[in-house]
């Protein structure tokens, strides 16, 4: 009997929801990483905005050294990304430039070609609902769910337009409880509102107030979101702006850290 129960408990399907966080979210690479090294399986991932997209690329089987280049890479990049403005009727950035990029690194795949199964999330702007994508055009489904309001252009998908999915659900727990997880770890890289998250030497920039409102209204959501998670893993880079993609080595340090002092609980709560 006991020889049973511990195969059963082995089998659990483990999901991994990734949260919002732009920057901060590069952390995420850090978290793959260590739970790569330690052999805690992924079975299925759901994420959120940049979640959404590190998320999207390990299902498509990047390695964590490729996601560490393209780190790397929107770093070095991040001026030139959002450097192709729109007259601002939905939005300052157009975005081209940014999805032009990430074509050349996912292409043209679907979400059924994806190596693990993967769903993200977007808000109907219209509706204020939460959109969970998980077929189609995998770069359609990315760009939909990290579309930041009035910084980027709406996105079109299915008829309807889409913004990030942060303002739901910017910890996608239920949508991986929904897809069949048994485990579910969740990471969270967005910052505690209630605390001042770094200090500014300057009065911040319209990108830097996007995002904390987007925080603001957000917050209690992604509280109750974690009350439904096994393990939750939160890297320390609140410190960090949401822009500031230079500093991706500390971000993946972080969730390395944090990941590792995680991994203890995690193996005893699967039994491994």
């Amino acid at each position: 009997m006991g020889i049973i129960r511990k195969a059963k408990l082995q089998k659990k399907r483990v999901g991994l929801a990734l949260s919002s966080g732009a920057a901060r979210g590069l952390a995420h690479i850090g978290v793959l990483e260590v739970l790569e090294r330690e052999g805690i399986p992924i079975n299925m991932i759901a994420g959120t905005s940049m979640g959404a997209l590190i998320g999207a690329l390990y299902a498509q089987g990047k390695t964590v050294s490729e996601l560490k280049t393209l780190a790397i890479e929107l770093g070095s990049r991040r001026f030139s990304l959002l450097s192709d403005l729109t007259l601002p009727r939905a939005g300052l950035i157009q975005g081209r430039r940014i999805k032009n990029t990430l074509k050349s690194i996912i292409g043209d795949r679907e979400f059924q070609d994806l190596k693990i199964p993967f769903a993200c999330v977007a808000t109907d702007i219209e509706t204020g609902e939460e959109v969970v994508i998980n077929q189609g055009s995998v770069l359609e489904g990315i760009k939909a769910s990290s579309s930041i309001p009035i910084m980027f252009t709406v996105a079109k998908w299915k008829n309807k337009y889409l913004v990030d999915g942060a303002l739901v659900n910017p910890v996608p727990v239920s949508v991986i409880r929904e897809m069949g997880a048994d485990f579910i770890i969740a990471v969270n890289v967005a910052p505690d509102v209630s605390k001042k998250a770094y200090q500014h030497n300057k009065a911040p920039n319209i990108f830097n107030i996007i995002m904390q409102t987007i925080y603001i209204a957000s917050y209690r959501v992604a509280e109750y979101s974690l009350s439904g998670a096994d393990v939750v893993i939160e890297p320390q880079v609140t410190h960090i702006a949401s822009m500031d993609f230079h500093r991706g080595q500390e971000c993946i340090l972080q969730g390395e850290i944090a990941t590792q002092a995680s991994i203890p609980e995690i193996k005893r709560k699967l039994k491994i």
